[in-house]
């Protein structure tokens, strides 16, 4: 039972934070319907933004709120660069073009950081862990989900409370109305970038705290698409419970089956839960279901 209580805590602590990049993903989508395929690339450029500003000798929390304002520029960068002569074209059209961005990123950051292993050092958070009755919990895992959660909950104010918030929820609810009301397109889909870098990079700093700094960390990013799948893809709520859930659920595997099937079921589960679940729920726990009438 202690084996799986701290199987379980860690799971939704290491959750909080797939939640956070989970926000990325349907973020985009929500405003354009487009599934974004660099989001992982997202994902590792954060993590290694935020480490070149800790090596420079900036506290922590500092260098994430920097890298924030880094994803700030790049994602309108992005967007009008790359994308905005894309409004109005096929979907299809659109994600090939962010397949392409996942290569672009890759590349640079392996043009500029190289591909070896990177550690914050110092270390950001202590390496005694915290005890909590029987529990042991690693710092790393218990301040990343306190970040995670305080980000998470400054962005959905962001939606719920404030004029442009709305502005892009209304754009994803019906961008003709929005368009009718004076809402801005090319704006909301350059604001919808820009938050997806800042959700996504932080949540590749506080990844890299866990298992370090690598081109792997862009994978971690694609790992989080079972949880916008299981949530749904236009779901924030659902993000942010689909990201524990996954978060859980790869814990659970990695405790219990990866002495039975040795090789990665930890990688595997989130993937074939996904498959499996989609059979049921083929729109997510939260999400829109599309209703056609001829």
């Amino acid at each position: 039972m202690e084996l799986f209580l701290m199987t379980l805590t860690t799971g939704i602590l290491v959750g909080g934070i797939y939640a956070l990049v989970a926000l990325g993903w349907v973020l985009i989508y929500k405003c354009s319907g487009v599934l974004n395929l660099a989001m992982g690339e997202l994902t590792l450029i954060g993590a290694y933004v935020t480490y070149a500003f800790y090596e420079m000798h900036i506290p922590f929390i500092i260098a994430v709120l920097l890298t924030l304002f880094v994803g700030i520029i790049l994602g309108f960068l992005t967007e009008r660069i790359f994308l905005d002569k894309l409004i109005g074209e096929p979907i299809l059209s659109v994600i090939m073009v962010t397949v392409g961005l996942s290569f672009f990123f890759k590349g640079a950051i392996e043009f500029v950081f190289g591909t070896d292993t990177r550690v914050f050092t110092p270390p950001v958070f202590a390496l005694k862990p915290i005890s909590v009755g029987f529990l042991k919990i690693s710092p790393v895992y218990l301040w990343s989900f306190i970040l995670s959660i305080i980000l998470l909950i400054i962005l959905v104010c962001f939606f719920k409370y404030t004029r442009w918030g709305l502005s892009m929820q209304a754009t994803a609810d019906d961008e003709t109305a929005a368009l009718s009301l004076g809402v801005s397109a090319r704006f909301v889909y350059a604001a919808a970038w820009a938050i997806a870098f800042m959700s996504a990079g932080v949540g590749g700093a506080l990844l890299g705290n866990i298992n370090g700094i690598n081109i792997s960390v862009g994978y971690l990013g694609l790992l989080v698409l079972p949880a916008v799948v299981l949530g749904g893809l236009n779901s924030v709520p659902g993000a942010i419970v689909g990201g524990i859930i996954i978060g859980v659920l790869q814990n659970l595997s990695g405790t219990y089956l990866d002495r039975y099937f040795p090789g990665g079921v930890k990688q595997i589960m989130p993937f074939a839960f996904m498959a499996v679940f989609l059979l049921f729920k083929p729109y997510g726990l939260w999400g829109w279901e599309r209703i056609e009438r001829v």
